[in-house]
């Protein structure tokens, strides 16, 4: 076999000048690396970044003139110029700093091509070393070498093995600064070997750098004749990428979009997540489970023999499925799993903390499903790896917990598939993305568990009492009136022969929830089993009337999700904390402005009011008769 000679960058500077097609083609035939830098605040990624940039000589002619002008304005001479100034592109960044978002950066060299992201090593931001971590096949992660192992050096690196990055760089940077000391440097390996050992990394390739001078970046350095190791770019350019482990793995496509530009053709596009894919194939729709075959696979270039992972084609099947956005296409003999409650790492992204019980939205591939999390089973301490208990997550606190979704999703653990098992949570009201998960595996309940078909259903029972089934949620303040004014509209209901059944919330905390306090997760798990209740109660066909404070929009929100389409009617009790602490019937709120009933609704818990209720009722404006009369019109006309 021939040596594989790889071209010199005058050789490629040629091609481009003279034959721009044929460098178009061997530059899309190269590999492609996605790798991160991380570590600490100030060890020095940007620099090194800036450095990679201007080594690789892939940073155009205007940029490194601008660069040079700024070095000699503040004074640096030569190579010794602000690398960091090629990748911060923040101005936010730039007035503290620090690096708070991830920047991407593209560059090639004559062998391979790299996207790189700049994460950021401030703990306030390790939610954004997450994302930029989500998708890199390597890590390079800088010490200070003045400094050693640090904290933010144990998270990312904990991160980034959870994340299931394969190859780890640990980077001693700024070795100028210590005058290239050797034993400095093999104590911080050794440091890095015991930690990394501790978490199961199973190895992990150091070496000495500076990336402000350069060495051992692209050239070995004469400062370090002791250190025999690969330099950065040699490492980077020779490292395996992913693509060829994916593509040994069963076939699987999440499916993104039906295409149909006529009535003739019908395709399903996607991103092909796992293994490869050939016309005659057979395939399996999940998770539906129906079967068919591939007739083709569809490109803008024309049809293909075959697709591998990492591809995005579109399928065409040889039989009329039900297939849809959501659903995964896979190997009709090894399909993923199905299943609705998962043990899942948690990485908790936003400043409020996790609530156990809320429901979220989950997004896994290109599902879309709400989900719930319990209260943690453990917490991960990064800096000894002990698992700590906890109720909650705080912000970048990492946790294992059950996660249930409201209907089944496909998914493949973690350590198997990223796109199958990654996912992230966003809150229902901001849309902000507040954590980001990775699943273990399916619980055995969840799987054990089935929906058991009944003949009587819930048509059958309201047809049964001549009524449609509803709930009438009353909301509002404590004292607003609620308890009273929903007793007198089931009175009124009853007389009209309806069938009710009234929930109030003191009455429910004495029996099914009197192990629930009123933190906000107990507020929140509360409301969650009243929902549940109210929903078996309007499947037997009843009028459903519930008294509850229940404070969180995002928990009325779940409710009205569990019902069918206009049935659950949100009522407003109206009434100003100045009015409801004049009332003040059991001497509650007296007692919360003395210190001596914590988390009360509206004097030290919040309370967010409904944006557009079905009804809005004002007890300052009219009595509870007239209330209750407005409220039994507005629902049987």
């Amino acid at each position: 076999m021939s040596d594989i000679v790889t071209p010199s960058a005058y050789e490629v500077d040629t091609l481009v000048a003279e034959d721009i097609d044929a460098y178009l083609v061997q530059h899309q035939h190269k590999s492609m690396l996605r790798f991160i830098t991380c570590g600490s605040v100030d060890d020095g990624k940007s620099t090194l970044i800036g450095r990679l940039l201007y080594d690789s000589k892939m940073i155009f002619e205007d940029q490194l003139a601008a660069l040079e002008a700024d070095s000699r304005r503040v004074g640096t001479q030569g190579q010794e110029i602000d690398f960091a100034l090629l990748v911060d592109g923040l101005a936010a960044e730039r007035e503290q700093g620090i690096t708070i978002d991830v920047a991407y950066r593209f560059f090639a060299t004559s062998t391979r091509k790299f996207i790189v992201a700049d994460t950021p090593g401030h703990e306030q931001y390790t939610r954004n070393m997450v994302t930029g971590a989500s998708t890199a096949d390597l890590a390079v992660i800088l010490i200070d070498a003045r400094k050693g192992v640090l904290t933010q050096t144990r998270r990312h690196s904990y991160l980034a093995h959870l994340l299931g990055i394969r190859h780890l760089v640990l980077a001693v940077n700024k070795m100028d600064l210590i005058g290239y000391d050797r034993a400095r440097y093999e104590e911080i390996v050794a440091d890095y070997t015991a930690f990394a050992q501790s978490i199961g990394i199973a190895g992990f390739t150091p070496m000495p750098i500076s990336g402000f001078k350069g060495d051992n970046i692209t050239s070995a350095s004469v400062n370090t004749p002791w250190y025999d190791g690969p330099t950065l770019m040699a490492h980077l350019e020779t490292v395996e990428v992913a693509g060829q482990a994916d593509r040994a793995r069963p076939f699987r496509m999440p499916v993104q979009w039906v295409n149909r530009p006529n009535l003739d053709f019908r395709g399903f596009a996607g991103l092909i997540a796992g293994g490869t894919v050939r016309p005659g194939d057979a395939v399996r729709i999940l998770p539906s489970g129906r079967t068919s075959s591939v007739a083709r696979i569809v490109t803008l270039d024309g049809d293909l023999d075959a697709a591998v992972a990492g591809q995005s084609v579109t399928l065409t099947l040889a039989d009329e499925v039900d297939c849809s956005r959501g659903d995964v296409i896979a190997a009709a003999d090894a399909p993923p799993e199905v299943a609705d409650q998962f043990e899942a790492t948690i990485v908790w992204m936003a400043d409020e903390p996790l609530l156990p019980g809320r429901a979220y939205w989950l997004k896994l591939a290109t599902q879309t499903v709400s989900a719930t999390v319990q209260e943690p089973k453990y917490a991960v301490n990064v800096n000894t790896m002990e698992h700590l208990a906890a109720k909650t997550l705080e912000l970048n606190g990492i946790g294992v917990a059950t996660v249930a979704t409201d209907r089944p999703i496909v998914f493949a653990p973690y350590a198997e598939s990223r796109t199958l098992g990654g996912f992230i949570l966003v809150d229902k009201l901001t849309n902000a993305t507040v954590a980001a998960g990775l699943l273990h595996f399916s619980l055995r309940r969840s799987q054990n568990v089935h929906w058991q078909a009944l003949d009587v259903d819930r048509e059958t029972h309201a047809d049964l009492k001549n009524q449609k089934p509803a709930v009438l949620w009353f909301t509002g303040l404590s004292g607003a009136g609620k308890s009273t004014i929903a007793n007198l509209v089931e009175k009124k209901l009853v007389r009209m022969n309806r069938h009710t059944f009234l929930l109030d919330g003191d009455n429910v905390r004495h029996g099914l929830n009197k192990d629930l306090g009123f933190t906000d997760a107990d507020r929140v798990e509360n409301i969650r089993r009243v929902g549940e209740v109210a929903k078996l109660m309007t499947d037997a066909g009843l009028i459903v009337i519930t008294a509850f404070i229940s404070p969180f929009r995002a928990e009325r929100g779940m409710v009205r999700a569990m019902m069918q389409p206009g049935e659950f009617i949100e009522i407003h009790i109206d009434t100003p904390l100045a009015e409801a602490e004049r009332r003040d019937v059991k001497g509650l709120y007296k007692k919360a402005r003395a210190g001596a009933l914590a988390n009360f609704t509206g004097i030290d818990s919040p309370y967010e009011a409904p944006e557009d209720p079905e009804i809005r009722i004002d007890t300052t404006a009219m009595t509870p008769e007239q209330a209750a009369d407005a409220i039994v019109a507005r629902l049987i006309p």
